[in-house]
């Protein structure tokens, strides 16, 4: 069964979250933990997460995958920039211990014209200081388009951060459709040498999530810009492939896609209409 949301407002609560989900013909979601372009957060309401938890699993929803904000970023050039990162990388997770053994999804940053090398190791560093063996929730690094100086624009520096982790099973990896192919990975017409490679690099199991959406510029364009399914130079023959591909058809889909609930609706009827 094809498993596949997108990301909805946590202000109304996590169990209006879940119902808005199912109103749409979702089975799972992504949220902002906290403002996505800011700091602020707001207290759980434990009442409502149990609530909350009770109907994912009547409704039998697959994995949650939370998201950071965009302000986040642990190997900013900027000293406080990156303790507050790992202040709410932190923080997050605890909360996320409320809805225990799903996902938070993040942006492994950008080095600000350190180089590579450091960022990588500002990153790992952050996240060995951070995770901890009793935590269920699984942190992602989301793969990105190499815009600018991101890290994760390919595979081998996602693979970099992994290899200096010291508790490698509390991370995973959220590959995003746009921003491979905005990095140059051909997903349209060599998908099957695609999956080989992050097989290769980073190894499948570690493969968690996907962000499913189009893009509106070409491949290798390194922009990162967001389509909706079909109106982008990924097309949505090559997205239904992904979805039905061995590897990857098992996998929570969340959209990311620039629509409004009736849009979303749309797709997601449209992606099952044609899960095989």
């Amino acid at each position: 069964m094809l498993c596949i949301g997108c990301h909805l407002s946590v202000s109304g609560g996590f169990l209006s979250m879940a119902r808005q989900a199912q109103s749409i013909g979702a089975d799972t979601f992504a949220f902002f933990v906290r403002n996505p372009r800011g700091s602020s957060t707001k207290s759980i309401d434990l009442a409502d997460i149990q609530n909350c938890r009770k109907f994912l699993i009547e409704n039998n929803f697959g994995k949650l995958v939370a998201h950071a904000p965009y302000t986040m970023n642990l190997c900013s050039a900027d000293a406080k920039v990156r303790h507050f990162s790992k202040q709410a990388l932190r923080e997050d997770i605890q909360k996320l211990e409320n809805l225990p053994e799903n996902y938070y999804n993040f942006h492994p940053g950008s080095h600000v014209k350190q180089g590579v090398e450091t960022g990588v190791k500002l990153i790992s560093q952050q996240l060995n200081s951070v995770l901890t063996e009793k935590q269920s929730t699984i942190v992602l690094l989301e793969t990105m388009a190499g815009k600018g100086s991101e890290i994760g624009g390919n595979f081998r520096e996602i693979r970099d951060i992994i290899d200096r982790v010291e508790l490698k099973d509390k991370l995973g990896v959220c590959l995003d459709t746009c921003h491979v192919w905005d990095g140059g990975y051909d997903i349209v017409n060599s998908l099957d040498k695609v999956l080989e490679e992050f097989d290769k690099i980073i190894g499948l199991e570690k493969l968690k999530a996907v962000h499913l959406n189009d893009s509106l510029n070409p491949c290798n364009s390194h922009k990162d810009r967001h389509a909706r399914i079909g109106e982008g130079h990924i097309g949505s023959e090559a997205l239904v492939r992904i979805i039905n591909h061995s590897a990857l058809r098992k996998l929570p889909f969340i959209l990311e896609t620039p629509n409004d609930m009736d849009g979303y609706a749309r797709e997601i009827k449209f992606l099952r209409e044609n899960y095989k």
